[in-house]
């Protein structure tokens, strides 16, 4: 009793440590831009679209969105379907090799170091073979970000998949292929759409890469433009921002609550051989 009256407060307390912000963000974006001037209240005294329809009406912008999707969407793609071969060869006994520790402590260190310590050799690197300027460098990055969490989070999946399983399959005369599309990866389908949701949200989120590698506005993507939005020529614009932010929730928001219908079902698949 006595720990549930601890825990219970503490609950609220991180609720409103996590929920505060994003109620401030709406707050703001739905305020006219004479009370954003002035003081303002916990409450909004107004209420108006206007930041959402400018935000919205600027070309920009919805470039921005496009890019983030497409930066996004591409590097999740191509790390989603590296990352989980690696991580199945990696956890089947079959393929253990000497080379197997090293090689998870190296997947495990790319993981460890900070972003701001690869951006100079993908710089370096992108510079020599002629790809600044586009939105390749950017999509490597991110693809660098994800794959290692990737094999790191699925090797944990493929590793509580039986065995026995997998021979079974083996000997009806399934190839390695139909093996691991029909047997092992309905199973573990959980784990690759955790996997997908949080290395979505690291690609729509990432900043510092956009930063280095972005060198014209038509490749900005949605942080990066909301970042000049307060600048030395466009300044004030707090509602602008803040109704931007709200927009770039909604993709994420979707991906979420379809990722977690796609959830249950998978979770509730059987794996039964009738």
């Amino acid at each position: 009793m006595k720990r549930h009256l601890i825990k219970t407060p503490v609950l609220v307390l991180v609720l409103i440590w996590t929920l505060f912000p994003i109620y401030w963000m709406v707050s703001m974006a739905v305020r006219d831009a004479e009370e954003l001037r002035t003081s303002l209240s916990f409450w909004p005294s107004t209420f108006t679209f206007a930041n959402f329809i400018e935000v919205l009406s600027r070309t920009d912008f919805n470039v921005s969105i496009l890019n983030s999707l497409r930066i996004t969407l591409i590097s999740l793609t191509v790390a989603l379907v590296i990352g989980i071969c690696c991580s199945y060869i990696i956890a089947r006994v079959r393929y253990r090799y000497r080379l197997r520790i090293p090689l998870m402590f190296w997947i495990l260190l790319v993981r460890i170091l900070p972003p701001i310590a690869f951006a100079l050799p993908l710089y370096i690197m992108m510079n020599r073979v002629g790809l600044l300027g586009t939105r390749m460098p950017l999509v490597l990055a991110h693809v660098l970000i994800n794959l290692p969490f990737i094999i790191w989070f699925m090797i944990s999946f493929f590793a509580t998949v039986p065995v026995e399983m997998e021979e079974s399959a083996k000997i009806d005369g399934a190839s390695e292929t139909q093996l691991f599309v029909r047997i092992v990866l309905p199973l573990v389908l959980p784990g690759v759409t955790a996997g997908a949701i949080l290395s979505f949200m690291t690609s729509w989120n990432e900043y510092l890469y956009s930063v280095i590698f972005i060198q014209t506005p038509a490749h900005f993507t949605m942080p990066l433009l909301l970042s000049t939005m307060n600048s030395e020529q466009e300044l004030v614009q707090w509602g602008a921002v803040a109704a931007g932010g709200v927009i770039s929730m909604i993709p994420i928001i979707l991906f979420v609550v379809f990722a977690q219908n796609f959830l249950m079902k998978g979770l509730a698949s059987g794996a039964v051989k009738e």
